[in-house]
C-alpha cells in the first residue's frame, strides 16, 4: 500500500493530495451528520472511513510523520480520555 500512496503523492503532488484529504474528511463529516439526523447508511459511513484512512496514511507520508509518532499521541489522548471519564 505504501508504494501506491507514494506514487499518488508523486503523481498529484502534496498540495493536491492535501486538498483531497480535506475533502475526504468533509465527506465523513457529512455522513456523521446524516447519521445524527436518522439517515445512517453503514456502507456509506464505512466507505468514507476508508477514504479518510487512505488519506491519513498519505498525509503522514507527505509530512514525514511516523506511525510511532501518531501512536504516542493516540496513547496520550486515550490516557487523557480515561482520566476525564474517571473524573465524572
Amino acid at each position: 500500500m505504501d508504494k501506491v500512496f507514494s506514487n499518488a503523492i508523486v503523481k498529484y503532488g502534496i498540495e493536491k493530495q492535501s486538498f483531497v484529504a480535506v475533502e475526504e474528511l468533509s465527506e465523513l463529516q457529512k455522513e456523521i451528520c446524516k447519521a445524527q439526523r436518522g439517515k445512517f447508511n453503514k456502507d456509506n459511513m464505512t466507505e468514507e472511513l476508508a477514504d479518510v484512512w487512505v488519506m491519513c496514511e498519505q498525509v503522514k507520508m507527505m509530512y514525514g510523520i511516523t506511525d510511532d509518532q501518531v501512536m504516542r499521541k493516540v496513547h496520550d489522548k486515550v490516557a487523557r480520555l480515561k482520566m476525564t471519564l474517571a473524573e465524572g
